[in-house]
């Protein structure tokens, strides 16, 4: 697969070969140099294809979202590999990103919107101009965030675009802090906001799980080795893990010991009856999507599970559904969703699935390639139906500032194992045993770290909301003891 492009542009035989070992080196894909292409993960298959482009080595590369579906190592390897030809090659690099940091590592960027350029200029200037970027569904970075919102609690810190910058403009505001000017708000923790429920509606429960694909086979792949997990009721639970971990594996296989209440060993189980209380929306939504129209596609598990329902009844569920993961019903109803946007086939697909209302949602990277503004809607919905009916939300993601944020508790997977389980809080803790997995952890967690190295503790849950207000109560104290010790004398 690789060697095709090089092939086809006469790169003489023995080159290729150096081609095809520089290429998956760069991806970190070497061990798979004899894998078959379609076997692989969907984050592999997306080195695999990076890969096949850089073995071309071509003048003008163009990276449409390329890392939207690597784990963060991938994500960094691929853009180290990508900045180095640009500097050592020569060749023109055109990154088309949502990730604040990949458009950081630019010379030169410009913000598009309905079809037209709408900002241009150095990447640090534009990602500055939060009120201009709002406009266009984009965000700050989170360095600036973490900046200006400390800023207007009254902690006056300078805008920095790194986690060493932004904690040394943080240690030098709480130096000259004025108490009378913070304002804080009590943001508490996650585990505060997530209820607890008894009982089997909305559990899952896994047990010395296994699973090998073409067993007995030359392809045979070991993706899940002896998991044992339990997903209690009400949890918004995180599955997380490097590319080939086995999470996504999990996610459809989950299904196997227990699952709200049903023993699916008993083959007597009803399954009909529990896959109506089970929504699955897949990693790649338009591979779910299949109907002429999307008003046929959403209503399609409707007419199957609930087939004593009226016309009129249908279609006021259907338009509910629709309107819920906001779209406007009237004007895409009758739509192909082949039609529409990524983030619009997203939503379709979330739409297809909560229509029945089940009580356990299933979602394979939500968010992935959503702009900003998109992200956080998807997740503000899903908190929305977790907090309305939907017993049990499980998300699979590469984004920890997105398991943070929304996850009361999560697993991590590495090498077809569950590593650890706990609180988002605890897991992110260990920076260093994430990042040997291939891992990486919120931008709060390495700046709480970067913050106790220059004697400032922090503790927070490592959501943005909660790490400002502990940060401002921190700075407040620590103020209030600098004004007592002014003018003491020697022993102040």
């Amino acid at each position: 697969d690789i060697a095709f492009g090089p092939e086809n542009v006469g790169i003489p035989r023995e080159e290729i070969g150096e081609r095809i070992e520089f290429a998956l080196n760069a991806v970190g894909m070497q061990d798979f140099r004899h894998a078959t292409p379609t076997r692989l993960s969907g984050g592999q298959k997306q080195r695999i294809a990076i890969a096949g482009v850089l073995a071309l080595k071509p003048r003008v590369m163009i990276l449409d979202e390329a890392t939207a579906m690597l784990d963060p190592k991938g994500r960094r390897e691929v853009m180290d590999v990508v900045l180095r030809l640009n500097k050592e090659e020569k060749i023109t690099v055109i990154v088309i990103t949502h990730f604040p940091e990949e458009a950081l590592l630019a010379d030169r960027a410009i913000v598009m919107s309905q079809g037209k350029i709408v900002m241009e200029g150095k990447p640090a200037e534009i990602l500055s101009k939060g009120e201009e970027l709002k406009k266009y569904s984009l965000t700050l970075p989170a360095p600036t965030r973490v900046c200006r919102a400390l800023s207007e609690g009254g902690l006056a810190v300078q805008d920095a675009i790194d986690v060493s910058s932004v904690a040394e403009n943080i240690a030098l505001a709480i130096d000259e802090v004025n108490v009378e000017n913070i304002k804080t708000n009590g943001a508490g923790t996650r585990s505060n906001r997530i209820y607890t429920q008894e009982g089997e509606r909305g559990r899952v429960l896994c047990e010395h799980l296994s699973h090998v694909y073409n067993p007995s086979s030359a392809f045979e792949t070991f993706a899940l080795h002896d998991v044992s997990l339990e997903i209690q009721p009400r949890d918004f639970f995180g599955i997380i893990g490097h590319t080939g971990s086995g999470k996504s594996t999990f996610v459809p296989e989950k299904i196997t010991l227990t699952v709200n209440g049903y023993d699916l060993t008993d083959k007597k189980t009803d399954f009909k009856a529990l896959r109506e209380k089970v929504g699955m929306v897949f990693q790649y939504p338009e591979y779910q999507l299949f109907a002429e129209t999307v008003f046929e596609d959403v209503a399609f598990g409707l007419k199957n599970f609930k087939k004593n329902l009226t016309d009129a009844e249908t279609e006021q569920a259907v338009r509910e559904a629709i309107e819920t993961v906001g779209l406007p019903y009237e004007q895409v109803k009758n739509r192909s969703p082949f039609e529409l946007s990524g983030g619009q086939k997203r939503r379709v697909a979330i739409a297809g699935v909560i229509v029945t209302k089940p009580e356990i949602l299933v979602l394979d990277e939500p968010a992935a390639g959503l702009d900003p503004l998109g992200k956080s809607e998807i997740m503000s919905l899903l908190h929305k139906l977790h907090e309305e009916w939907c017993t049990t939300v499980i998300i699979v993601s590469h984004d920890m500032d997105e398991i943070a944020e929304n996850c009361n508790r999560a697993a991590i997977f590495s090498e077809g194992n569950t590593v650890a389980i706990g609180e988002p809080k605890r897991l992110f803790k260990d920076i260093a045993g994430m990042q040997a997995l291939g891992l990486d952890v919120p931008f709060t967690a390495k700046l709480v770290k970067a913050l106790k190295e220059r004697n400032i503790e922090i503790e927070c849950d490592y959501t943005f909301a909660d790490f400002v207000d502990k940060t401002l109560q921190f700075a407040k104290k620590a103020g209030a003891g600098m004004r007592s010790n002014e003018g003491g004398g020697e022993n102040a």
